[in-house]
């Protein structure tokens, strides 16, 4: 945090700006954090993460089986 004395009130308007601006950006980031997250719980994401996996498995018992 910035401690040190403000010479006017114009540097004080100023720093009051500069905070509201960076506020509103981490607004604005916690919202698309938050789209990203609800597009992420979609159950047709689950369904395409556990096909990754279940082909991953499978593409590693084909090629044990083939090594044998």
């Amino acid at each position: 945090m910035d401690k040190r004395p403000y010479n006017s009130l114009k540097e004080i308007k100023l720093k009051l700006h500069t905070l509201n601006l960076e506020r509103k950006i981490q607004m604005e980031e916690l919202k698309l954090t938050k789209h990203q997250i609800k597009e992420d719980l979609q159950p047709i994401n689950w369904i395409a993460t556990l096909f990754k996996g279940v082909k991953k498995y499978g593409a590693l018992i084909l090629l044990k089986k083939m090594l044998r």
